[in-house]
């Protein structure tokens, strides 16, 4: 069996599913964690994370675990928003920040994204 890394090597969320950072985890299984993020954007703002660790969404070249991915995705919004968003930012140019593979469950406002509610 392989050692894991170092913390310093690991990502942010490798250490969240490893418990040494703390987090509000709302779902979690064998292959994915899913926690609040602690600077939302959102009333209700969650973050899918596949325990299998790639960089970046399109490093997922199996049809399988990218299907897996986006329907535990859905499956985690529904159990707390009946209208959300899901999005997937990809590179440093597209916003992402933990180059861990993540999906992000925006949801809960009253009219909308675009309202103050």
């Amino acid at each position: 069996m392989d050692k894991p890394a170092p913390a310093a090597q690991r990502t942010l969320f490798e250490r969240i599913i490893a418990r040494e950072i703390p987090s509000q985890v709302v779902y979690e299984d064998e292959n994915y964690i899913a926690i609040k993020d602690i600077a939302p954007k959102a009333p209700i703002h969650l973050l899918v994370i596949p325990k299998r660790v790639t960089a970046r969404v399109d490093d997922i070249t199996d049809p399988l675990e990218m299907g897996r991915l986006w329907l535990k995705a859905t499956e985690i919004a529904r159990e707390h928003a009946a209208d959300y968003r899901l999005v997937v930012n990809c590179g440093a140019g597209g916003g992402q920040m933990v180059f861990h593979t993540h999906i992000h469950i925006l949801a809960g406002w009253k009219d909308g994204p675009d309202s103050d509610t």
